[in-house]
């Protein structure tokens, strides 16, 4: 199914976010629970990598995801071949070795750092200004861009097909396909506006450092934890919007309570 290809990017993003749940969240928990961090340098860089994996490599995924589903919407004629099987596979390795890419530099700044305000060992935009205005552009905004582009000319032909503005030779948008898109969009929707506030802090002390000491601590935290909680939503979007994850959901609960039982 055409569809499936497009299915490796989601497979993709629960990856990244499953990365930060396996190893960088205990740590946080720890250092909560000991008022400081205690694992030591090694693992805190380890999880500022991981941290950072994921929340690249999520952008970075929405991104191919709407990518894919305006090609496969609005150009349907060119999809198969554009999003082959061996393609697809070509693309989600391309995007995890420019996530991969794209963190390598947090070394050689040395901005990973533990942040006593949010228990973490994470990106600390104060290192450099310059930096942190390449990162927020070519990590959020830029792939924002491109995101909201592609979602934008989606429901233009949505609209279009809705009021059979368009003749009867363009391509049909199925309910199933509708229910798909409007679930990605959503996730997009999410990520976006749970990552937005901490970027432009991020941004705004980047542009102008004096705005450090006005802007208050518990706005940073709660930028930040926001920032954070994105991670847990994605799960939720999907069994809220798209029956066989409802279903697959429903599946592995009962053989969770069955295997108690």
């Amino acid at each position: 199914m055409p569809m499936a290809k497009g299915n490796a990017f989601v497979v993709s993003l629960a990856f990244a976010d499953l990365v930060v749940a396996i190893y960088p969240y205990p740590l946080v928990l720890t250092a909560i629970f000991h008022d400081g961090w205690i694992a030591g340098y090694i693992h805190c860089q380890i999880s500022g990598f991981l941290m950072g994996l994921s929340v690249i490599g999520s952008i970075f995924n929405i991104t191919g995801i709407a990518i894919n589903r305006y090609c496969y919407i609005c150009h349907s004629l060119k999809y198969d071949k554009l999003f082959s099987n061996s393609n697809t596979m070509c693309y989600v390795v391309l995007v995890w070795a420019l996530t991969i890419l794209a963190i390598v530099p947090n070394w050689f700044v040395e901005s990973l750092q533990y942040d006593p305000r949010v228990y973490s060992c994470t990106f600390a935009q104060s290192v450099s200004s310059l930096y942190t205005i390449t990162v927020v552009v070519v990590h959020f905004i830029l792939p924002i861009g491109i995101v909201s582009y592609c979602y934008l000319r989606i429901w233009i032909l949505v609209i279009q097909v809705r009021r059979r503005v368009k003749p009867d030779t363009r391509p049909k948008i199925n309910p199933h396909d509708l229910r798909n898109f409007l679930t990605m969009f959503v996730v997009f929707v999410l990520f976006a506006v749970c990552w937005a506030p901490l970027n432009l802090i991020g941004l705004a002390v980047a542009l102008d450092p004096r705005l450090s000491q006005a802007i208050p601590g518990w706005l940073f935290t709660a930028s930040y934890f926001m920032a954070y909680f994105n991670s847990c939503l994605n799960a939720v979007v999907y069994g809220a919007l798209n029956h066989n994850f409802r279903k697959e959901y429903k599946r592995i609960v009962l053989i969770i309570f069955k295997f108690h039982c």
